[in-house]
């Protein structure tokens, strides 16, 4: 027996308990042929009878009594499973993974920290690492990407926010060293840039395309080291206008431009995008957009 047969058991297990044909075809919402061809079936590949036909319908023989008694219990598990995932399904409650990349974690966590308190049975965990985690591979549940919109195709992905570049020094940058004339800053600054070449941000490669690798002084693969950099006068680097204003003491050296805009995606897996955890999520972060990532 295998898992292919369970619509033959069930509809066997179906006329032992109803005792006729029609009743088991009208509970089962199939024809009378149906459940004809099921038993038969079911008999011809268990090589026994399972039921005595007679005017009045349908008794189990000996086997078949045994073979109802496991149908009959199977039937009540799968039952009992499905009202447990239905329950489970509609709560907010459980496990909630998110990836992003780790330089966004201080807008994330406020917000975190308030759906929580709305939603206290869920356990966050909140990936940050340079890999693309495979949400198709159930590695998380809510992806938040950056460059290009994401092209795999069971992935749904919308569009989040994108962030304003400036370039920025510190105090202790401009007290070591001073600010070259604006049209002399790509030339004489000192620069901090990320360590991974292959880096996709706007303004990386922008960077790189216009500055001499001379004048990079430090490179990191960690978001928060390129800021901790930039606050400690280390080199002039690239920020997020909103992460700029949460830090003190910190020059604008050039303003944003179009071409250094880097565009953020929320990506989910078409399989658990509309599950009410995933759903919840999605609905309260991009409500907290504007207050995520305010400058004020």
């Amino acid at each position: 027996m295998s898992v292919e047969n369970w619509d033959e058991i069930r509809t066997a297990y179906q006329v032992a308990r109803l005792g006729t044909v029609s009743g088991a075809a009208q509970v089962l919402g199939v024809h009378h042929a149906t459940v004809i061809r099921h038993i038969d079936a079911l008999e011809s590949n268990l090589g026994v009878k399972l039921f005595q036909r007679h005017a009045r319908g349908y008794t189990p023989t000996e086997a078949g009594s045994d073979l109802l008694l496991v149908a009959q219990t199977t039937d009540e598990q799968f039952s009992q499973l499905v009202s447990r995932i239905k329950g489970r399904g509609t709560a907010i409650s459980g496990e909630l993974v998110i990836t992003a990349l780790s330089g966004i974690a201080e807008a994330f966590a406020p917000v975190i920290a308030e759906f929580q308190a709305e939603h206290p049975d869920v356990l966050v965990r909140y990936l940050a690492d340079e890999r693309v985690f495979r949400l198709e591979y159930g590695e998380a549940h809510v992806a938040l990407r950056a460059g290009k919109p994401p092209q795999e195709p069971d992935n749904v992905v919308q569009p989040f926010h994108t962030h304003q570049i400036g370039l920025y020094a510190s105090d202790k940058y401009v007290e070591r060293h001073g600010l070259p004339a604006p049209d002399r800053v790509w030339e004489e600054a000192r620069f901090i840039a990320h360590d991974d070449v292959q880096s996709r941000a706007p303004f990386m490669l922008w960077l790189r395309e216009n500055v001499t690798p001379n004048r990079i002084v430090f490179q990191t693969t960690d978001a928060n080291a390129l800021k901790e950099a930039v606050l400690a006068g280390i080199g002039m680097g690239f920020m997020p206008t909103w992460q700029a204003a949460k830090c003190s003491g910190l020059v604008q050296v050039v303003a944003p431009r179009p071409e250094w805009e880097s565009q953020n995606w929320l990506v989910t897996h078409v399989d658990l995008h509309r599950t009410p955890k995933v759903q919840a999520f999605l609905t309260y972060l991009k409500a907290a957009t504007k207050d995520l990532f305010s400058e004020d």
